[in-house]
């Protein structure tokens, strides 16, 4: 696509390949850039730092900052603390952060989401232009695996050890809020959500293996525990993302241009230089511990993580290093050991902008690892198309045997299938033709399938012990079994009411108008004829419910599949 005149988004921007990715993007001459990050300081820097070296540029150069993962209005927090800290601190805060987590999605969680207001455009400072194309920069792995729910539920258990008495709702809400997967999932939703609000045409992501290409053997830990569990767990969310990312890649109406780009070696780098030492903004200060003062392996408090051990000398430790963004500063032993022969080795950040911005504009740089996904798996074959039909003649065959209609079971799930499937079904054995359904009244109609209802116990008992209930036509009275997956008629209720009886009507109205309109003139091969009978269809047409069903999921519900 061209990238000339248009609004794009880098999420990550301050970081070492977000970075690079803004520069190469100024080649393009997009209309307005903003470069997001997770501090305001980080992201004016870079502003600063951009237009320092591109002074002739027609660009706009907007900074945005925030966590993404947490709610615009939480972004503040103390110098040196980090906001998601601040929110957990919180009680309020923090309850509301669990709910955010593993609610169902709603309007309020999605526009207060910082990633959703940066995307829209509805961000403080962006002054409502959204998003054409977003590059995402951010290690969302490492953010979400980082939090380390191993550390907190270890905790939870040493305090139930003890028997201390803890603030035990505030324990539970902080390992809650620090579930990988939960966290993953309502990120994806809020980018899709937005995105789709935006008209985003291109989403981008920089992922991440995890282990820097490296495999279960990767030496470099976090812990005792070769591999750990928290890079373990990194590499997981990461490989998550990238089957949701394909997935986005699969949903008609999303960003047409959806990719991701995993390097799979260090990255480096961003600076060479001698100076202070620091980690997470902070340097780290020089203790000392003559032998005379060292401490007793007999004494319990000896191996303790932390504690008040050494000297402080008042100053802080300056050494050469060399800085390769999200992994921190290395210094030269480090360097060269993890970029050694058969070690990380490492690629550098422009290299991977490069091939960012060739696979927007329509190269094929061969390291888009969706493109890559979805060229190796199967999808549907041929042979099971042809087959198809052998298999419904095989059951339809047996249905006439047993003298049984074989409609749903609940065991595909969601509820919504089995719901609608049995009220077509109904419709259908009612009514007995589709001019039937479309023409009769509704109250009548509704009223005629009560009485099917009421009269055949073994219908009736099929759909209340699958976990379907039936809400009857005066909408007031609800027949069910011991289960009910469903908590509405919309999601999962056999609703026998008129509105609903109507509503129906309607859906085979366009069905036919739909078919029909195709057909009246085109014989060609650009339509789908996938409805049976569909060359021939007449007033009196009786239908087949899951092919009804099917097409509903397709057109209405916009479930279209992705790619054939």
């Amino acid at each position: 696509m061209d990238i000339q005149n248009r609004n794009v988004l880098v999420l990550g921007g301050y970081g070492l390949v977000g970075m690079a990715v803004c520069r190469e993007l100024l080649r393009y001459n997009p209309g307005r850039l903003v470069v997001a990050s997770l501090r305001q300081g980080q992201a004016e820097s870079a502003v600063e730092r951009l237009q320092m070296e591109h002074p002739d540029t027609q660009t706009e150069i907007v900074p945005a900052w925030g966590d993404l993962l947490l709610r615009a209005e939480w972004q503040e927090a103390p110098e040196g603390i980090h906001p998601r800290v601040a929110v957990l601190d919180d009680w309020h805060k923090r309850r509301r952060l669990v709910a955010d987590i593993l609610e169902e999605l709603d309007e309020d969680i999605l526009v207060s989401s910082q990633l959703y207001q940066l995307i829209t455009g509805t961000a403080v400072g962006l002054a409502g232009q959204a998003a054409d194309i977003v590059i995402d920069c951010v290690n969302t792995a490492t953010a979400v695996a980082y939090q380390n729910i191993f550390q907190t539920s270890r905790r939870l258990e040493d305090s139930i050890a003890r028997e201390e008495q803890a603030d035990w709702p505030e324990e539970v809400e902080r390992l809650l809020a620090s579930l990988y997967v939960p966290q993953l999932v309502r990120h994806m939703q809020i980018l899709y959500e937005a995105m789709l609000r935006a008209g985003t045409q291109a989403y981008i992501k920089v992922g991440t293996s995890g282990t820097g290409g490296m495999g279960l053997n990767i030496p470099y830990t976090h812990g005792e525990e070769r591999p750990s569990r928290v890079l373990l767990s990194k590499s997981a969310v990461a490989g998550a993302q990238t089957m949701l990312i394909f997935l986005l890649a699969r949903t008609p109406g999303g960003p047409a241009i959806v990719k991701e780009i995993k390097p799979t070696a260090a990255i480096a780098w961003k600076e060479i230089n001698y100076g202070p030492i620091r980690s997470g903004g902070r340097t780290f200060p020089l203790y000392d511990c003559l032998p005379e003062s060292a401490y007793l392996l007999s004494d319990p408090d000896t191996l303790t993580p932390q504690g008040d051990f050494g000297e402080p000398t008042g100053e802080f430790l300056e050494s050469v290093y060399i800085d390769a963004g999200e992994n921190g500063l290395f210094a030269v032993g480090e360097f060269t050991a993890i970029t050694t022969l058969g070690q990380m080795g490492f690629v550098t950040p422009e290299e991977i902008a490069h091939n960012i911005l060739v696979e927007i504009v329509g190269g094929n740089t061969g390291h888009d690892v969706i493109a890559a996904i979805d060229s190796s798996v199967m999808g549907p074959s041929y042979r099971a198309g042809f087959l198809r039909q052998a298999a419904l003649n095989r059951m339809r065959q047996l249905e006439a045997e047993h003298a049984v209609d074989s409609i749903a079971f609940e065991l595909l799930g969601p509820p919504r299938l089995s719901k609608l499937l049995f009220e077509a079904y109904l419709l259908k054995r009612t009514c007995k033709t589709l001019s039937a359904a479309i023409s009769g009244k509704p109250d009548e109609i509704a009223e005629e399938i009560t009485q099917e209802v009421s009269q055949d116990p073994r219908l009736r008992q099929h759909i209340l012990s699958i976990g379907i209930p039936i809400l009857l036509s005066d909408g007031k009275r609800l027949l069910r079994g011991p289960v009910n997956k469903s908590p509405d008629a919309e999601h999962g209720w056999v609703d026998l009411t008129p509105a609903n009886i109507n509503r129906w009507q309607e859906r085979l109205k366009m069905l036919r108008t739909s078919i029909q309109e195709k057909l009246a003139e085109d014989t060609s091969s650009q339509h789908d004829r996938a409805y049976p009978s569909a060359v021939a269809w007449r007033d009196d047409d009786t239908f087949d419910v899951g092919e009804i069903v099917g097409w509903l999921f397709t057109h209405q519900e916009r479930g279209r599949r992705g790619k054939a």
